[in-house]
Parts: C-alpha cells; structure tokens; sequence
C-alpha cells in the first residue's frame, strides 16, 4: 500500500514544492525532482538513482507504476497524490502524473574519460538562462558530441527549465561543471585544440579543420567569452553574418558550430 496524500499543505507536499524552486535546497539534500515518464526514463539510462515517486492514479495508473518499478534496482519510497495535489506540484501544462526524486551526482572533470583519440567537446561559459542551456544539450545530444563542459555555471544543471528545455538529455550527456581556468587545464593536459568564439581576431568557423581533438568554445550573448579563452585558445572562430547584428543566440551558434565539425567528421570517415 502506497502513502498517500490529500491536503496540499503536506510538509512533504511543501519539501517537493521547495525542491522545484530552490537549487539551493536541492544542493542541500542531494537530489532533484524529474516530472514526466520520459524524462525519468533518461535518468535512469543515465545512471542517476531513483529514490522517491509520487504519482496521481487519475494520470499515471498502477499497472504503469508497477511496471517502472520492476525494472529498478532498488526499492523507492511511493506516495499517491490526489488530482488537487498533484495539479500544485505540476511543472509542466501538459503532465504525465509522475515525478521522480533522484539523488545527485557529481560531475568532475577529471571523472570524465574519452572512447576515441580525437573527441569533440562542447564548452559553454557562464551560460545564465535555462532554456539555452537545455537547448546546447540537446545539440550536444544530436551532434553525439563526446562531452559538455560549462565553465563558471550560473545555475544548476538540474533546475526543472533546463530539465524540460532539454527533454532529458541533461542526463544522458557526458557534462562536467568547472571554472574557466580548470577546464582550460584539462583541455590542455588532454592534448584537445581550443576554439574560441569571438569576435576578435578570428577566422571563419568553416575554413577550421576540426577533425583532432577538439574544444569548441562559446560566451554568453551580451559579454562573449572571457580573455582567458582568448588567450589560450588555438584559433578564434567566427560565424561570417550579414545582417546588422554581430551576434546570434548562443545554442544557434553553437548547433552551427558542432554540426560543421560533424560534417567534418563524417566526410573523413
């Protein structure tokens, strides 16, 4: 028999209410909060532990329940909410009746560890809204990138925008938070070439051989990247526009940018 709850004023209502608002409280407890069946599903592929579900029987039914829980390694509390109670916790206009509980996990540079001689990584420095987070993940996702690094983070990775904007890729990439200086470090020790996006000093993303090992770098909208990119980079890049801007959305440009070393890739092959 599952705990079940009625009333939104639930302390544990309050707990989960508080988890999908405040990275703060989820780096205090160690763990985050997945709603919808799919994204639970990437958790899990991802290796992340499942430690608590909460269901609405009206949405998400039994059978479906007991069918999750089978393949599972351990044994996660189950509480059934109440259509009122669940409607409160509800991230998402269109829900599928579940969300997850799963414990954190760290994501350190040095735990990373790379198949192939000439990975492709993709690094973004303090990027700040969710919604382009999410985005470069997905393009890291489709691109098959080998890994994601986010230099000097502004926010959590597992903040429920970047959860949704990703659609759950935020869990099945390779991704390693550091600061600016750390992961310039690695790529360093790591024998991978740095390409930085910028507007100084740069040459044409396309005429860029990206076929080594290869870091390509890109700031935030409003300030770019850091000098100590710049610095240290092996070539600056550029994305040749003709319009009366000089700057595009960062997941745009990042998508165009991975998907040329792709292409790259995929003719050599």
């Amino acid at each position: 028999m599952y705990r079940q709850i009625t009333s939104p004023q639930n302390t544990a209502v309050k707990r989960l209410l508080q988890l999908q608002e405040k990275s703060r409280n989820r780096r205090k407890e160690g763990v985050f909060p997945v709603e919808g069946i799919r994204e639970i599903g990437l958790a899990l592929k991802g290796g992340f532990e499942l430690s608590e579900i909460y269901f609405c029987e009206e949405l998400f039914s039994s059978e479906d329940l007991e069918k999750l829980i089978e393949e599972l390694k351990n044994s996660p509390q189950i509480t059934s909410l109440s259509s009122e109670v669940y409607q409160k916790l509800a991230y998402r206009g269109s829900t599928e009746g579940i969300i997850g509980v799963f414990k954190n996990r760290e994501r350190a540079l040095d735990d990373l560890k790379f198949d192939k001689k000439n990975p492709l990584l993709l690094v973004t420095e303090a990027p700040e809204k969710p919604g382009n987070i999410g985005a470069i993940l997905r393009t890291a996702d489709a691109a098959a990138v080998d890994a994601v690094l986010i230099a000097n983070p502004k926010t959590d990775l597992f903040n429920p925008n970047i959860i949704r904007s990703s659609v759950g890729c935020v869990f099945t990439n390779k991704i390693a938070t550091a600061t600016t200086s750390e992961i310039i470090s690695f790529l360093k020790r790591q024998n991978i070439q740095i390409y930085a996006a910028a507007l100084q000093a740069s040459e044409a993303y396309h005429k860029i051989d990206f076929s080594g090992a290869s870091a390509i770098v890109v700031g935030t909208e409003a300030t770019g990247l850091s000098n100590e990119w710049l610095e240290n980079s092996t070539h600056n890049i550029i994305i040749p526009m003709s319009g009366e801007i000089d700057s595009m959305n960062v997941s745009v440009a990042a998508g165009i940018l991975i998907f040329e070393a792709k292409r790259q890739r995929d003719f050599k092959n």
